[in-house]
């Protein structure tokens, strides 16, 4: 029996699966949570804590490799399975993750001389401090008249690459000018198992800004930006670009002390941690949507040519599997604004017969909310409480909900919500389609793909739709365990690209939600109201939401 190991390193924890080879099967899983967590109030320095300012959000690496220890590990433990019979290892992470790092690959934040720096530690991608540059690069673009916009939907944000390394380069040159490299999260923990410094053409193409191949930013755009922007680019990320699902390189000795595998295991590329995903349940071809659906939703889809479609995240080619065009939006807060709502605004009453009930205050308001009609609440929602990824790419905009009044109900307020997310999905599928890119199939996976059978149906029902369900818990693990054997090859016991690997490891749940035709007229109503409010806030008619936003950042610093 030949094996493989998919690592997810995910925003708070890392998450992994020892898979066999031959059908898929889940051996084993394990994970681990960073000790450090999320650091976006205060850094968690060895002098002790100093404060961040508002909109920052960082790791330490020291958790991603402590994480890597230990989930490898405890996968070897639970299964029994033998070092020698794993054939592969792939891992994956949230991106943007930017790390400055020495000559010997060391991040930078564990020198003493910036131990205490913060832009010396991983910005994560949800660090929207560098929004402000983000900004000044696309008004930069599109005055110059840049192609490469195209790609980005017309805009790019402060997830990316460049904006964060804009933002180090003229608040503190220092990092720069000691770093050797600049590494996504995912390429610097292949670098550590492999000691080659390589980059993946998903994370490459969709952030770094490569969607083809090679990077369409000239030293005259950078130089605009900033005098030195040109040699950081050139110089400091600068590594070679691997296809996703080709092998970085065989695992060192030093990678084998790390994680208790064997010396020449095959190390994959890197990846994206929602684009590796798709295979897990199978859709990897034109026209099949797949959304990783968890505190914010990916959306990504293939298709045979490059088209331009505003509003989008990224279009790149072999971004998401190999000899296709990758088409990735997104929503930017889908189960975060779940959470957030029973966490903070749950009524008593409730909260206790949750508590009395034994269930979590989301199951009970998704209990409730599915006895409601669609449009029974009177209320409609916009979902840009962390701001809207697509498909007005504006982090400055803000959550909404229209109707309320002294009889609303938490669960009425909680499908609004719930809707709100839907229609968002609807109005990116609607695009494309739009666009001339199709959209035949709706395949989820997730954590509210898995564990909220309400929300799905309302989704289902929105988006006039059936939607399918992956069958794994763990969709990037698992994603990443496939696209291990196809980066370990037929020779080395896997596959001979990632198509046949998809085929044979990945799965779809038995439950299919199908739409209800007697909800149609309705959601096809609210969904016409959800577009004049988006269009009204989020398009100029009314800047109401960035003037509340700069009052608050100005009160804030008061």
């Amino acid at each position: 029996m030949r094996y493989t190991v998919g690592i997810d390193f995910g925003t708070l924890s890392a998450r992994g699966l020892l898979v066999r080879i031959g059908d898929g099967a889940e051996i084993a899983s394990a994970s681990f949570a960073y000790p450090h967590g999320v650091m976006d109030a205060a850094l968690d320095a060895p002098g002790g804590k100093i404060p961040l300012p508002p909109d920052w959000a960082l790791e330490h690496p020291a958790d991603w490799i402590e994480a890597l220890r230990h989930v490898v590990r405890a996968l070897l433990d639970e299964s029994g399975v033998s070092p020698s019979d794993v054939a592969a290892l792939a891992v994956d992470s949230t991106t943007c993750t930017l790390l400055p790092i020495d000559a010997a690959g060391e991040p930078l934040c564990a020198n003493e001389r910036f131990s205490a720096d913060p832009h010396a530690y991983a910005k994560l991608w949800k660090h929207h401090a560098a929004q402000p540059y983000a900004n000044r690069i696309n008004a930069l673009a599109r005055r110059r008249g840049e192609a490469w916009l195209a790609h980005y939907g017309g805009s790019i944000q402060s997830e990316w690459m460049l904006p964060k390394m804009l933002e180090t380069l003229t608040e503190d040159p220092a990092v720069c000018e000691a770093a050797f490299a600049f590494a996504d999260a995912a390429d610097w923990l292949v670098f550590r198992l492999t000691g080659r410094l390589t980059r993946n053409s998903s994370i490459a193409g969709y952030k770094n800004i490569v969607p083809d191949g090679k990077t369409p930013l000239s030293d005259e755009f950078l130089a605009e930006l900033h005098p030195a922007l040109p040699a950081l680019i050139r110089e400091k990320l600068s590594a070679p670009i691997l296809p996703v699902g080709s092998a970085a390189g065989p695992l060192t000795e030093e990678g084998a002390a790390l994680t208790g595998l064997c010396p020449g295991t095959v190390i994959a590329a890197g990846n994206a941690d929602a684009h590796v995903a798709p295979p897990s349940a199978k859709a990897t071809r034109p026209g099949e949507m797949f959304a990783m659906m968890g505190t914010s939703t990916c959306m990504l889809v293939n298709a045979e040519e490059f088209i331009p479609v505003p509003g989008v995240c990224g279009i790149v080619k072999n971004g998401i599997v190999p000899g296709l065009w990758g088409y990735e939006a997104g929503l930017g807060c889908v189960g975060d604004a779940f959470a957030r709502y029973a966490d903070r605004h749950l009524p008593a009453a409730y909260a206790k017969e949750a508590a009395e009930r034994g269930l979590h205050p989301i199951a009970l308001l998704c209990e409730k909310m599915e006895k409601l009609a669609p449009g029974q609440s009177g209320l409609l929602a916009l979902n840009w409480f962390n701001g809207n990824r697509c498909l007005l790419n504006d982090s400055e905009l803000s959550g909404l909900i229209v109707g309320l009044t002294l009889s609303t109900r938490p669960e009425e307020i909680f499908r609004a919500i719930v809707e709100a997310t839907a229609f968002g999905t609807r109005a990116i599928i609607e695009n494309y389609r739009t666009h001339g890119v199709p959209v035949t199939s709706f395949t989820a996976s997730g954590g509210i793909a898995q564990k909220n059978p309400a929300i799905m149906q309302i989704y289902a029902d929105v988006l006039g739709m059936e939607i399918a369900v992956g069958s794994s818990k763990e969709g990037p693990a698992l994603g990443s365990a496939i696209w291990a054997a196809a980066a370990a090859g037929e020779e080395r016991g896997g596959y001979r690209d990632i198509y046949a690997a998809s085929e044979v490891m990945g799965a779809l749940s038995d439950k299919i939600y199908r739409p209800r035709a007697e909800y149609k007229e309705t959601y096809d109503a609210l969904y016409t109201d959800y577009l004049t409010l988006s269009d009204h806030f989020g398009r100029g008619g009314d800047d109401v939401m960035k003037r509340l936003l700069a009052l608050k950042k100005a009160k804030s610093r008061a």
